[in-house]
């Protein structure tokens, strides 16, 4: 029978959702195996009998921690940046067991000294701006949901990707880097591991169009060195918008459920000389999508079909618009303290997903004063995610060593 599908109030039995398997503490490759072990559960489904999450412990030593606690939570309890928030209000602060974690809040922009005259003409060239931007974005949306498909490229999952199993893998890079860039190049957190990404998948891209596939090192290193990659690639990663004013941890019950909108992000695969280049082409990206109102656009759009024509018409207008691209990308702020879990300190956070149609997902998590790469992959299209999530790290190296060879900036913690 037909109806209105809603929440209904049960009684939660915890120990039902806590699982703790048997392992061997003293095994060989811990970290291969914490891998194995999460891609298997995207391979099961949730218990759809009970509330829709669980927490996997794994009590054994890794190269990064003691032990790896999963949370798995079903997106239909909320976003990424309310389930981050529902993590965190578990946690607390090392330094003090009785207070909540300090997450970064957006500083305000200092008003302009500029005469009132200059103020209006700047705004109403804002406004135009944005009105311009935002009906360009809405019409690539609306082409995107319908037939504009990026160009094929190794990246790109096949038919029926999101069935498959994912592979999670992750690696920490310094914040105390990116700030650097940021500082030194005059833009922000956002700008440069936008930047960085385009950068790691241009030499990943390129290593992969460099590839004979007849198994001869010696010529697939020297066609690595030139530039393979093809010319006009249109690759583009859905971009996910938080639409709540603030995400308060404080305020994290009221504030549960799926409140984002998506903007579809170009990105830029392409080597270049420079390696600022990649940071300067993703600033006037960002910039211009701060330009434009594509993710309250879509989020209001989605509300919208869900209450006319039903969810199941709007899941599927989401699911042709990330058949129709490439990869998926975010960005979330974390704490700036050390936090526990229960008395147990963590040593990294790396959320991600599964279960949408992308064969490439990266999120980056700060935590203190480390950016965690968090990438979810589909294994036939990126057999190598530990090579992709080096190409990352090493990405950001050479942009930092050209700020420095510049005399951008000086070695130092920035903040």
């Amino acid at each position: 029978m037909g109806g209105e599908m809603r929440w209904i109030r049960t009684k939660v039995n915890v120990e039902d959702h806590i699982i703790i398997p048997n392992v061997d503490p003293n095994m060989g490759s811990p970290d291969q195996f914490i891998e194995s072990y999460i891609s298997n559960m995207t391979k099961t489904y949730l218990d759809d009998s009970k509330p829709l999450w669980d927490i996997h412990l794994l009590n054994v030593k890794t190269s990064e921690a003691e032990s790896t606690a999963i949370f798995r939570i079903h997106h239909s309890i909320g976003d990424g940046m309310s389930i981050m928030s529902l993590v965190l209000a578990c946690t607390r602060k090392t330094s003090d067991l009785n207070a909540l974690p300090t997450i970064p809040t957006k500083k305000r922009q200092r008003s302009s000294n500029s005469g009132r005259f200059i103020r209006l003409v700047s705004y109403i060239w804002f406004v135009l701006q944005v009105i311009c931007n935002t009906l360009v974005d809405v019409v690539m949306f609306i082409a995107t949901s319908a037939f504009l498909r990026d160009t094929r490229t190794p990246l790109k999952g096949a038919p029926g990707v999101e069935l498959s199993p994912k592979w999670f893998v992750h690696k920490t890079i310094s914040l105390d880097d990116i700030k650097l860039v940021k500082n030194a190049m005059d833009m922000t957190i956002n700008d440069v591991i936008l930047g960085v990404t385009q950068a790691g998948l241009s030499r990943y891209l390129n290593r992969q169009y460099g590839r004979t596939g007849e198994g001869n090192a010696e010529e697939d290193a020297a066609k690595q060195k030139r530039n393979n990659l093809p010319r006009k690639l249109r690759f583009r990663a859905a971009l996910i918008f938080n639409i709540r004013p603030s995400m308060a941890i404080e305020e994290v019950q009221d504030q549960m459920g799926n409140y984002i909108g998506y903007a579809l992000l170009p990105i830029t695969i392409a080597l270049r000389d420079d390696p600022l280049d990649y940071v300067r082409e993703a600033k006037a990206t960002v910039d211009r999508k701060k330009r434009s109102l594509e993710a309250k656009c879509t989020f209001l759009s989605a509300k919208y079909i869900v209450n006319l024509l039903g969810a199941k018409v709007a899941a599927a207008i989401s699911y042709k618009v990330f058949s129709n691209t490439t990869m998926s990308f975010s960005n979330v702020v974390g704490p700036v303290d050390e936090i526990s879990f229960y008395g147990h300190p963590m040593a990294y956070l790396a959320p991600s997903v599964y279960g949408h149609p992308h064969a490439l997902t990266v999120h980056f998590q700060s935590y203190m004063n480390m950016m965690t790469i968090s990438l979810a992959v589909d294994r036939d299209a990126v057999p190598d995610p530990h090579q992709l999530c080096n190409d990352l790290a090493e990405s950001l190296k050479l942009i930092k060593a050209a700020v420095m060879k510049k005399g951008l900036a000086q070695e130092s913690v920035q903040r």
